[in-house]
């Protein structure tokens, strides 16, 4: 399973981006049987979860620091899921990566090591 990331770039502070993550390779018709999350990490900082969003479209969860500005959604036909992020912070700078797994249960969906595809990442930077 390969994951290609993109839609990041730099806006001011209360701006809009979304990311999209393509998956491609052997998922074929399975991609709805992957939860998919996004994680990020800031300079200086730990990778930190930001949303995830279980097979099917169902169990959409999100970090309290992004809740209510953040919209994740997925479109099994395209292979692909969405990250809308609205009113955007400077501490939203960070590279965002989506990753994937067909195995990942609801206790561990937002730890890191829970799925094993990665994306290559995308920078998003929040600036004046």
């Amino acid at each position: 399973v390969q994951l290609q990331a993109s839609g990041g770039g730099q806006v001011q502070p209360g701006g809009s981006l979304r990311l999209s993550c393509v998956a491609s390779g052997s998922t074929g018709s399975s991609f709805s049987r992957y939860t998919v999350a996004w994680f990020r990490r800031a300079p200086g900082k730990e990778r930190e979860f930001v949303a995830r969003v279980f097979r099917r479209g169902g169990g959409i969860y999100y970090a309290d620091s992004v809740k209510g500005r953040f919209t994740m959604s997925r479109d099994n036909a395209e292979n692909t899921v969405y990250l809308q992020m609205n009113n955007l912070k400077p501490e939203d700078t960070a590279i965002y990566y989506c990753a994937a797994d067909s195995g990942v249960t609801l206790s561990a969906s937002t730890t890191a090591r829970s799925y094993a595809y990665w994306g290559q990442g995308t920078q998003v930077t929040v600036s004046s």
